[in-house]
């Protein structure tokens, strides 16, 4: 009986050589929303110009910071690894713990409002789940 399915491992690793291992599982995921904030330390930026190539909809990683002033600290990145900022310390807590406790967060650019110098980048957080 054919069932369409993988039968053994040496097909998995075969597939997974062909293709990349995040094909392989890319199916088997599935981003669930958890909540909607913003970046917070844009201003603080050395190079602002990162902020220039960013655009609605524009996936973001998310990455625990070992920082002195928050240790919850959770930087967002780019597609390119380039620092647009953190998670605001009063929506980190909960973020930091799922990281912690080895789940991978996400993120997506919701809108960029300007508002004088300062530009409000409004991001939505995802679990990704397998």
């Amino acid at each position: 009986m054919d069932t369409g399915l993988i039968e053994s491992k040496k097909d998995i690793i075969a597939l997974a050589d062909q293709k990349g291992i995040g094909e392989v599982i890319k199916p088997l995921s599935r981003e669930i929303h958890l909540f909607d904030t913003y970046i917070a330390g844009t201003s603080h930026l050395k190079d602002k110009s990162v902020l220039d190539k960013i655009s609605f909809g524009d996936k973001l990683f998310l990455q625990r910071e070992d920082n002195k002033f928050d240790d919850n600290a959770i930087l967002v990145l780019n597609e390119a690894k380039d620092k647009l900022g953190y998670v605001p310390e009063r929506d980190n807590i909960v973020f930091a713990r799922l990281m912690d406790a080895g789940k991978l967060l996400c993120g997506k650019i919701k809108s960029i409002e300007p508002k004088g110098t300062f530009r409000l980048i409004n991001i939505e957080i995802y679990l990704i789940d397998f």
